[in-house]
């Protein structure tokens, strides 16, 4: 049996959407900064795919399939949104793109403000343990 035309229609657009959209556009080309952090891009994708068509009968029925008059159309849409960068550095972190309020903002750096106090609190100490000197009376 011969091949119908909407099978020829949707292999086609099919065939399109393959083009358009692969693993790389939901996460992206990783990008290095100048301090060796890496950046990563994360999108949300959405498509949509239609396709139809009709035929029109002859008021012989025993033609062959292909010989009836054919429409059709196929048609597709592609939404692509940014939504994060995941940024790979000493830790990782996800940095939502949609807009937080102060608040969450500032809860969700507690923890990176606490290892950046951490860190500067036990570098004091250590200086100071360097600049004691044994005095001898």
């Amino acid at each position: 049996m011969s091949e119908h035309p909407i099978e020829s229609l949707m292999r086609t657009t099919m065939d399109n959407l393959k083009k358009m959209i692969d693993v790389n556009t939901i996460v992206g080309q990783p990008v290095e900064t100048k301090d060796g952090k890496v950046i990563i891009p994360i999108s949300k994708v959405s498509m949509g795919f239609v396709s139809g068509g009709s035929e029109f009968n002859k008021a012989n029925s025993q033609q062959n399939i292909n010989d009836y008059p054919f429409g059709g159309g196929s048609g597709a849409g592609v939404s692509v949104q940014p939504i994060a960068f995941l940024v790979v550095g000493e830790d990782v972190r996800l940095l939502p793109v949609t807009e937080m309020n102060y608040i969450e903002r500032f809860l969700d750096n507690i923890p990176e403000l606490l290892k950046d106090a951490i860190k500067s609190y036990k570098k004091k100490k250590e200086n100071d343990e360097k600049d004691i000197t044994i005095n001898p009376s």
